[in-house]
């Protein structure tokens, strides 16, 4: 797929801003706060309808503005699509796909697969586990878009059974208040079992390419495993899961009932990143850390590839700068033509004669793009 153009109207600190894409590379160069990672971010949210940097919208609205939109054209095997998204600061969301209004905004996911790496990532090692299930969430989104879907029921039901849990906390529970309690147990565990299976299945394909990945970048020094660690252990029969679910609640009561929560589901679930069967988290050295990363991404998008069919952009913000020579090198070949880039750089030194002569160079200044 290739993203050929981008048009941004009150979006961060763009008033208004069309770029043109006219090489399979991008470089955005400019000095930190100008913009550059507004730009990728407002690729992410065409791709993800997520934002790694802020969950709310009117923080991605220009200041005093009431509306911002990002629009695009993109080109795949099977022609070319006009994508549009509407950002109110008081209201709802709109996309729309060749200037019709999807009814839902799952109809919209799918279209544009991107993956971004940035500096913050090196968060999913050093991050709570909040961190890593918020970036499976988002690759899970792009190999399945109905899985956003999923996910929004499971966070609607926890939001309702941690309502009633709260309401009953310390209070004597009469038979009402139970009753209705059992009634968002099924709902949970109906729901839960969807994202545990979905998430389960999506590690097992990821985590043998991420491993290659990092053998290679480290000289086949060290080994990764990323493991999945659901909060409810069960066997592999799809029966065991709803049975462990059941039970694991049960024997939870008494403590969400105290604690006014919910303590059994996949919203504390964990995604275990290990390197030579040592927690990458607490031993990892920086060097590591970012290698782990790395292999990761270089995996999301081999997995995204395979998944989809094509090839899903690359958003790179600022991350060459924290890349050592060797991962540098290991991450531009892993690109080359195969990969639509975007990168962002405060300066140009990372990149070799080559690189620069196959990039399309644009100057980022203030919310104004200007050409080489």
């Amino acid at each position: 797929m290739y993203l050929k153009t981008l048009h941004l109207q009150q979006f961060r600190n763009y008033q208004e801003q069309w770029v043109d894409f006219l090489a399979p590379k991008t470089i955005l160069v400019g000095n930190n706060a100008q913009g550059k990672s507004n730009l990728l971010e407002a690729v992410e949210l065409l791709a993800t309808l997520r934002s790694h940097r802020s969950p709310r919208d009117r923080d991605l609205i220009r200041d005093g503005e009431l509306i911002g939109r990002i629009s695009a054209t993109l080109e795949r095997q099977t022609g070319i699509t006009d994508l549009s998204l509407t950002l109110r600061r008081n209201g709802r969301r709109t996309v729309a796909l060749n200037s019709e209004n999807m009814r839902r905004q799952m109809d919209f996911l799918g279209t544009l697969n991107a993956v971004q790496f940035s500096s913050l990532d090196l968060d999913l090692v050093r991050g709570g586990p909040d961190q890593r299930r918020n970036w499976l969430d988002t690759l899970l989104i792009q190999l399945e878009p109905v899985y956003a879907h999923i996910l929004q029921q499971y966070n609607q039901v926890l939001r309702q059974r941690n309502a009633l849990l709260k309401k009953i906390q310390g209070a004597e529970v009469g038979n009402q208040g139970l009753e209705e309690l059992a009634v968002w147990n099924e709902q949970l565990v109906s729901a839960g079992i969807r994202v545990i299976r979905r998430r389960s299945r999506a590690i097992a394909l990821l985590a043998p390419v991420a491993a290659n990945w990092h053998e290679s970048i480290s000289g086949s020094t060290e080994v990764l495993q990323v493991k999945y660690t659901p909060n409810v252990v069960w066997d592999e029969n799809p029966e065991g899961l709803q049975q462990a679910f059941v039970e694991k609640i049960g024997t939870r009561a008494i403590a969400e009932q105290h604690q006014g929560t919910t303590l059994v589901g996949p919203h504390r679930d964990e995604i275990e990143l290990t390197i030579n069967q040592t927690p990458a988290r607490a031993y990892g050295s920086q060097g590591q850390q970012r290698t782990l990363v790395l292999a990761l991404k270089l995996a999301e998008l081999k997995l995204i590839e395979e998944v989809v069919g094509e090839s899903p952009l690359l958003l790179l913000d600022d991350v060459l700068a924290e890349l050592d020579l060797h991962r540098q090198n290991q991450l531009l070949d892993a690109i080359q033509d195969r990969f639509q880039t975007l990168i962002t750089t405060t300066h140009l030194g990372s990149f070799d004669a080559q690189w620069l002569k196959a990039s399309q160079i644009l100057h980022v200044e203030s919310g104004q793009i200007t050409h080489d």
